[in-house]
């Protein structure tokens, strides 16, 4: 199941690619997935290049995926270690992407 929807997410992403953004997997491993997020003009972040992990468990979308900035970035919502802190990221239901 796991696989089936990260590649259907996989190839919505190359389908409509998201603005200043990317993602997909890293070599062969589909549940271990790189992206990248440029900083938003007009924003703090503007010329940033931010670099992110994301790791689906085999259970995905029944469980989240654990994401985390590789690139250290100063965020409220975002620990030293580079992980997300939002308590929304626990409770998403399994019908919604992880991208929009």
């Amino acid at each position: 199941m796991a696989l089936k929807r990260i590649h259907k997410e996989l190839s919505d992403l190359a389908w409509d690619p998201p603005a200043q953004c990317s993602a997909g997997p890293v070599g062969d491993d589909m549940l271990h997935w790189q992206a990248t997020i440029m900083g938003p003009n007009n924003s703090p972040y503007q010329g940033g290049v931010f670099f992110l992990t994301i790791h689906f468990p085999t259970d995905y979308p029944f469980k989240p995926s654990k994401v985390a900035f590789t690139t250290r970035i100063y965020h409220p919502n975002i620990n030293s270690n580079g992980s997300i802190c939002l308590d929304i990221l626990h409770s998403l239901p399994a019908s919604i992407s992880m991208f929009f």
